[in-house]
């Protein structure tokens, strides 16, 4: 048998246009917008999102080059950038650990470490060495170590000390371990600067 007429297209139905969320009858099976205006809006959205996977992509590329330039000593400090953070977060409501300025001195705040890193490396990251301290003693007092003492008796007693004055052990930090360090102690980090917060907002 002929066909005499071509067959009926069917309508294609209602959908909602991924630009403003109304509903439209679509002309075709592709179509995803209602109109001109939310078909190059679209399109503008799909350039920003290529741009911005383009722009993650290269800061990736870019940390990845900075890590293979980077030097055991550039881990080292990194690491210790952390730990120290992490100490100045968690004594943030004590005062110096040697002298009476408290917590709320508005001056600078350092790390300070009660044996030196250069004379005990293998208390370097052992954050029962390091202690909140304002930036006087620390910087410009070496430590105050004559008041440091009896304050970190009273902090973490007598036996500990003591252990901190014996000779520390050998260590040789490597890259992989300086790495993990960091990491761990951002993470300690952050989730004090949240508790920091809540008791803020508790208040």
């Amino acid at each position: 048998m002929i066909r005499t007429s071509l067959p009926v297209k069917k309508a294609l139905k209602p959908r909602r246009c991924r630009s403003c969320g109304n509903p439209y009858v679509p002309i075709s099976s592709m179509a995803k917008a209602c109109s001109v205006p939310c078909a190059l809006d679209l399109v503008r959205q799909a350039n920003a999102r290529k741009e911005a996977r383009a722009k993650r992509e290269e800061r990736a590329a870019t940390r990845v080059a900075k890590e293979k330039l980077k030097s055991r000593a550039d881990y080292l400090r990194e690491a210790q950038t952390a730990v120290n953070a992490y100490v100045r977060l968690r004594d943030a409501n004590e005062p110096c650990i040697s002298c009476d300025r408290p917590a709320t001195w508005g001056g600078q705040w350092h790390a300070s470490h009660y044996r030196s890193v250069g004379s005990n490396p293998g208390w370097r990251f052992n954050v029962l060495n390091i202690h909140r301290a304002c930036s006087i003693c620390n910087a410009w007092k070496s430590g105050n170590l004559t008041e440091y003492r009896p304050r970190l008796i009273t902090k973490i007693g007598l036996e500990r000390v003591e252990l901190l004055e014996q000779e520390s052990p050998v260590r040789k930090y490597d890259i992989e371990y300086l790495k993990r360090l960091k990491k761990v102690m951002n993470k300690k980090a952050r989730r004090l600067e949240r508790r920091i917060e809540q008791r803020k907002e508790a208040a």
